[in-house]
């Protein structure tokens, strides 16, 4: 009888449910930014797509292969699970187009996911002070919003469900800074976390799989995220005092943890500084399972890509010293 190949997606998936993944611990990034220097290729999302209405859709066929295959470029080179689309130019008619077409190239070989956050994030800077008032003068206005966006991205997913085979949804709103949240836990419990809450369980219940992200300080509002229901958090974050083997051993039977890989330090720190967090995370997150490599934001413009190498390569090491161990206790037992 052949035996049955376990695929990187499988192997991420067994990682979002809290299991011992059958291939040793998953790796993906949530941006992969460095194309240009890999592979000679501009990221999809930093194209210019102005004139993409006056393209001929043969021209607009090769783009979308371009696209795919940086995509899959990646995933390949770099041993990554899974892959978050970030599709340009953007429509829903076109986000199914390249799924199904890195789908028609890959198979089910990786885990596909796009961004699918409907909840209130930081806002920006020149947004900041009318959306602080707007939550003491108009309170239901707001919460109106909040439940309007929500109903919205789930009746998205409904269409795509129908349409595509997306896996999984990034839920990127960014909700704290380094010293904290932006909205005090109170207000967050009001204007944010009942819909996270709801967008999350919606998603579930048409079986996407769901990865909340937000950088910054989350230790106020954890308990929110984690109640909200996602099979992850990502991408707990060092820089702003998040500790992983705190977060194991509070929550790992909860909820499937992926980051804690220190960006200021790839981009600062030194070589052996870059070595340490890879390992701290990789010893302190993977034990009993639920746990996925990755830096602590994504591989992001003007990195070096020698020093995601260097990460990588300690991962690869890591996941082979876990199989030899792993092998080694099988065979004694079976001398036992």
């Amino acid at each position: 009888m052949q035996e049955t190949m376990i695929t990187p997606r499988e192997n991420f998936i067994a990682a979002l449910e809290g299991r011992e993944p059958p291939l040793g611990i998953p790796h993906f990034e949530l941006v992969f930014y460095l194309t240009m220097e890999a592979f000679g290729k501009v990221h999809p999302s930093h194209r210019h797509y102005s004139q993409w209405k006056q393209m001929e859709e043969k021209e607009r066929r090769l783009h979308r292969e371009d696209m795919a295959r940086i995509y899959l470029y990646t995933a390949e080179r770099f041993e990554h699970s899974a892959i978050l689309l970030h599709p340009n130019p953007g429509g829903e008619d076109e986000t199914c187009r390249l799924v199904d077409l890195i789908r028609e190239m890959s198979g089910d070989r990786y885990f596909l996911m796009l961004h699918g956050d409907a909840t209130f994030g930081i806002p920006a800077g020149d947004k900041m002070e009318e959306f602080s008032a707007r939550l003491a003068e108009e309170p239901e206005a707001v919460l109106a919003e909040a439940s309007a966006m929500v109903d919205k991205a789930l009746a998205r997913a409904e269409r795509l469900k129908k349409r595509t085979s997306v896996d999984g949804f990034a839920l990127c709103a960014d909700y704290c800074l380094n010293s904290g949240p932006f909205l005090s836990p109170r207000l967050f419990g009001k204007f944010v976390a009942p819909f996270l809450k709801r967008l999350t369980k919606g998603y579930r219940d048409m079986g996407y799989y769901v990865v909340k992200h937000t950088d910054g300080n989350i230790m106020p509002i954890i308990d929110d995220l984690v109640d909200s229901g996602p099979h992850a958090l990502h991408s707990l974050d060092p820089q702003a005092g998040v500790d992983i083997a705190e977060i194991k051993a509070k929550y790992g039977r909860k909820v499937c943890l992926i980051g804690n890989v220190n960006c200021g330090k790839l981009d600062t720190g030194t070589d052996e500084e870059c070595v340490a967090s890879a390992r701290y995370c990789l010893e302190r997150g993977s034990p009993g399972g639920g746990y996925i490599f990755s830096t602590s934001n994504c591989i992001y413009t003007g990195m070096r890509l020698y020093r995601y190498e260097l990460i990588l390569n300690e991962w690869r090491r890591f996941v082979k010293e876990k199989s030899a161990e792993k092998k080694a206790a099988g065979d004694a037992a079976k001398g036992a």
